[in-house]
Parts: structure tokens; C-alpha cells; sequence
């Protein structure tokens, strides 16, 4: 990927990360489950990466915020000319990185699935919600169906070490 421009800490990138990739349409008994990985996630420090961009991925970024975790945040557009004010400060505390994987003014389907390939290449686990046969995220799910995150069972930051010393 030639267009990737970082601003924030690329210090989180060494950390374990764990994708968060949701479908658009997701059946409404499953959403509270997310919401309580994502305060899980959050009270644990674990690192997300994820493009926050479908309408659970959004409530999930409203959870980690209010924590002290680190975040990615990969946009599939152009990085931004003027920061949105409420990513300043954490910008500012160092965790958040922000990823542009693409230099197109708006996002597309098209840089949204290049966007999501790169944050399954980047994430040592990850978590797909709501995927159907149907949906631009199966491809991916069944390609990278090795680094499968079960929220029933996080992985440790212990375990992570183990597996990858």
C-alpha cells in the first residue's frame, strides 16, 4: 500500500492489536454483547484497530474513548487537512494513531475494503461482527479466518507474548 500516511503514535503499532470489523446491518440482540467487548477492551488497555466507520464500530469507538487504551484509527480517504477537535487530545496523550491508507477525498466501497484488508494485515487478532456471505467483509473473514478473535475468550497480552516471542 503506497498511499499510507500516519499521524500520531507509530509507537502503537508494536503493540498486539485487535481488529474490530462490523457489517453494516447487525441483528440488535447482538449489539449489547459488543458494547460490553468494547468496555472489556477498554478496563483490559487493549489496543483496537479498526476504521470505526460502520454504525457499531462508531458506538465502539464511544466506549474506548472514554478509557486510557491506545487506538488506531485507519480512514479509508485522505488524512486530514484539519484534525477533528475531539481527536486532539488524544493525539495529544499519545494514544491514538491515525492511518490514512488511501488519498482519495471521500471514502468508497473501494478504499473501504482496501482500508479493511490493511487492518486485518496490521491486527494480530480480530474480531468480525455480523458477517454474512452477502457481505463485503466475508471475503476477508474467511482469508484471514487464522487470527479469528472469539470475544468469549481474549487473548492475554501474556499469551500474545508467548506466541510471539
Amino acid at each position: 500500500m503506497n498511499n499510507v500516511v500516519y499521524l500520531g503514535n507509530k509507537e502503537l503499532l508494536k503493540l498486539p492489536k485487535t481488529a474490530f470489523l462490523a457489517s453494516s446491518t447487525i441483528p440488535v440482540d447482538m449489539v449489547l454483547k459488543y458494547y460490553d467487548w468494547a468496555v472489556k477492551m477498554r478496563d483490559e488497555g487493549q489496543c483496537v484497530i479498526s476504521g470505526f466507520s460502520s454504525r457499531l464500530e462508531k458506538d465502539v469507538w464511544d466506549f474506548l474513548v472514554k478509557g486510557e487504551q491506545p487506538i488506531i484509527l485507519v480512514l479509508a480517504r485522505a488524512m486530514y487537512k484539519t484534525i477533528p477537535v475531539d481527536l486532539q487530545p488524544l493525539l495529544n496523550s499519545g494514544r491514538l494513531l491515525i492511518i490514512s491508507t488511501s488519498n482519495a477525498t471521500r471514502q468508497s466501497r473501494a478504499t473501504a475494503l482496501a482500508r479493511n484488508r490493511y487492518i486485518c494485515e496490521q491486527a494480530d487478532t480480530i474480531l468480525f461482527v455480523g458477517v454474512t456471505e452477502h457481505s463485503s467483509l466475508y471475503p476477508l473473514q474467511q482469508e484471514f479466518n487464522s487470527k479469528y478473535h472469539d470475544p468469549e475468550t481474549p487473548i492475554t497480552r501474556e499469551e500474545y507474548e508467548q506466541d510471539n516471542l
